[in-house]
């Protein structure tokens, strides 16, 4: 049967979307690609149609992830009163559903040990999802020029990744809520400097 290139397209974005989500909660050692077409009811022999190995699916569904994240913010800074979306943006990573959804939240709080453990010559698409993410949140930072919007970006993006996943070590909501709302207090002083 010969299925249209729509149907493949769309057939691809919930391959990424699902492994992005798999991947996430499993990491990439974890989540097998039988597993995942087999949930998804396609066959593993059709993953090769649409994905070269693992290791590119594995950027894609990072990727995915990212654009997921920066909705979220996005959305958030979209409601948020004139002069509050940099607020809103802490506040909407800092959050403790997006810090409980290990699966549907940050992939850099969730696989960035993995992405660093790759060789350097194979981190190349992470390295270009992450600046683009980082281009898409540096228009909310307050800065003297770019090239200090650019840094603030980084610094702030890094830590609140690094507190999620630190936060999500914790088992007791108590602790993961306070270490979340000590970090939006943090940042927030911090980026408004």
């Amino acid at each position: 049967m010969r299925y249209s290139a729509e149907h493949k397209q769309q057939t691809r974005e919930r391959i990424v979307r699902a492994a992005a989500r798999r991947f996430r909660s499993r990491g990439g050692e974890g989540a097998g690609i039988g597993d995942l077409m087999r949930d998804l009811r396609l066959t593993h022999g059709g993953f090769y149609r649409h994905f070269e190995s693992k290791e590119n699916l594995f950027a894609e569904a990072f990727e995915q992830g990212l654009k997921e994240v920066g909705d979220r913010v996005t959305k958030a800074i979209v409601h948020a009163p004139p002069g509050g979306e940099l607020k809103a943006l802490i506040d909407a990573y800092l959050d403790i559903e997006h810090c409980n959804d290990v699966s549907g939240g940050c992939p850099v709080a969730a696989l960035a040990s993995e992405v660093a453990r790759r060789p350097r010559g194979a981190r190349g698409p992470f390295l270009q999802a992450l600046r683009g993410h980082i281009r898409r949140m540096a228009k909310y930072i307050p800065a003297a020029n770019d090239e200090e919007r650019r840094e603030k970006t980084i610094a702030l993006f890094t830590g609140m990744a690094g507190t999620l996943t630190v936060a999500r070590a914790f088992t007791a909501d108590q602790d993961r809520r306070a270490i979340l709302e000590g970090a939006r207090k943090f940042y927030l002083a911090a980026a408004e400097r």
